[in-house]
C-alpha cells in the first residue's frame, strides 16, 4: 500500500497514519493513498477531512489527545446517534464505519460522509457567507432542526435506552456542581466569590425545578456553530452529538438561546472584540423571535423557559470556571493572557447567570 500523504495541524500525532489508512482500506474499501487534513483541533474532538485517491471526501472524528473524563468524547455514542438519526428528518452526516479498536490509533474513531457547508462562528463568517434573506432563513431552519430532534421517537430509532428519562435537571445540576468543585478552589480569592454564588444558585435551581415534560431526544449543545449551513440558510447537517441523551427539550432550547447574542447585549464575556457574535448581525431573529418560532414549530408550552435559561447560564458559568481553572493549572501553556481571558469569561458568565436568575425570580440574595 502506498504511503499516505498527510497534512496535520498542531496536534502531536493524534492518528497513526499507516494503521488508520490500512483500516480505512480494509473496512471501507476506499482507495489509498489518503490525505488527512485537520479541520477542528484542541480540547474538543479532533476532526479530519479524509480524501482518497479519487479525491472523494469523508470525515474522521476521534477524541482529543491526553486524558479525558470517562464519559466524555464517546465516539461510539456519537456514531450510534447519527446512525439512528440517519433517515429521519434530522439532518446528520451519513455514518460509514466505527473503529472501537484502540490498537489502531490509541482511541476509538469513526468515519462519516463529508457534507458541504459552512460553520458560522463569527461576524466575519456571516458577512462572507450569508446575505440578509439567508440570515432570516437560517434562524427559522435552526429552530426547525431543533424541533425535528425533539420530535424523534427514541424507541422507534433504537435510542430508547440512551439515557434516563427522569430527573434530568436534578442530575445535570449535581453533575455540573461536582465538576465545579473538582476544578476550582473556593479558597482562591480570584474565584471564591463566584464559586460561592454558583453553589447558592444551585440550591435555588434545585428547589425550583419545574414539573418535567415527557423526555425527548436532546442534543445537549445545540447552537449555530454546531451546524453546517448552506449559503441560502439551509441546515445541511447538525454536528457534535457526543452529549446527546434523553432529557427536557426546553433545556436544549435554552442552550441555543445562551449562544444567541443580540446587538445590544452587554458583552460580559468579551466576545465582541473577536467578533464571536454572529447572531447579533442584522437579519437574524432575536431571542424572543427564536422562542416564538420554536413554540409555533412544536406547539410546546414554553412558560418554564425562564427557569431553563437561568439553568443554562448557570451551567455555562460552571463550565467556563472549569476551563479557566485548567488554564491556571497550565493547560494554556503558561500563557498569562489566556488565563486572564478565560477568567474574565467565567466571571462574565457568572454575572449573566445571576441576571437570568433574577429575571426568573430565583435569585434569593438580598
Amino acid at each position: 500500500m502506498s504511503s499516505p500523504e498527510v497534512v496535520v495541524g498542531d496536534a502531536a500525532q493524534p492518528i497513526d497514519h499507516e494503521r488508520v489508512s490500512r483500516w480505512i482500506e480494509i473496512t471501507v474499501g476506499l482507495q489509498p493513498p489518503y490525505n488527512f487534513e485537520i479541520v477542528a483541533n484542541g480540547r474538543s474532538n479532533l476532526t479530519y477531512v479524509v480524501r482518497d485517491s479519487n479525491s472523494d471526501a469523508f470525515v474522521l472524528r476521534r477524541p482529543p489527545l491526553g486524558p479525558v473524563l470517562p464519559t466524555a468524547h464517546d465516539m461510539g455514542r456519537e456514531y450510534r446517534v447519527i446512525s439512528a438519526l440517519s433517515g429521519t428528518p434530522v439532518p446528520v452526516p451519513t455514518p460509514i464505519a466505527l473503529c472501537d479498536d484502540v490498537q489502531v490509533t490509541g482511541a476509538p474513531f469513526y468515519l462519516m460522509g463529508h457534507v458541504e457547508g459552512h460553520v458560522i462562528r463569527t461576524l466575519d463568517d456571516v458577512d462572507s457567507v450569508l446575505d440578509m434573506p439567508a440570515r432570516t432563513a437560517v434562524s427559522t431552519a435552526l429552530v426547525e432542526a431543533l424541533a425535528s430532534i425533539h420530535s424523534v421517537d427514541p424507541e422507534a430509532v433504537g435510542l430508547g435506552d440512551l439515557g434516563r428519562r427522569d430527573n434530568y435537571v436534578a442530575r445535570q445540576l449535581k453533575r455540573w456542581l461536582g465538576q465545579l468543585h473538582k476544578s476550582t478552589d473556593s479558597d482562591d480569592r480570584e474565584v471564591g466569590d463566584d464559586v460561592a454564588y454558583l453553589e447558592r444558585a444551585h440550591s435555588w435551581l434545585a428547589a425550583a425545578i419545574p414539573e418535567e415534560a415527557s423526555a425527548t431526544l436532546v442534543h445537549g449543545d445545540f447552537r449555530l456553530g454546531n451546524c453546517l449551513i448552506s449559503t441560502d440558510g439551509d441546515i445541511r447537517a447538525v454536528l457534535d452529538w457526543e452529549t446527546c441523551t434523553l432529557g427536557q427539550p426546553l433545556a436544549d432550547l435554552a442552550i441555543l438561546l445562551v449562544g444567541w447574542t443580540e446587538a445590544d447585549d452587554d458583552d460580559l464575556l468579551g466576545l465582541a472584540a473577536d467578533r464571536i457574535t454572529p447572531t447579533s448581525a442584522e437579519g437574524f431573529a432575536d431571542r424572543s423571535g427564536i422562542v416564538d418560532l420554536y413554540e409555533n414549530a412544536t406547539g410546546r408550552d414554553v412558560s418554564d423557559l425562564p427557569f431553563y435559561y437561568a439553568f443554562a447560564w448557570w451551567r455555562m458559568a460552571c463550565v467556563l470556571h472549569g476551563v479557566a481553572a485548567r488554564y491556571h493549572q497550565g493547560a494554556g501553556g503558561g500563557e498569562t493572557a489566556g488565563q486572564e481571558t478565560m477568567l474574565f469569561k467565567a466571571r462574565g458568565a457568572t454575572e449573566t447567570a445571576r441576571r437570568a436568575l433574577i429575571e426568573a425570580g430565583l435569585n434569593h440574595d438580598g
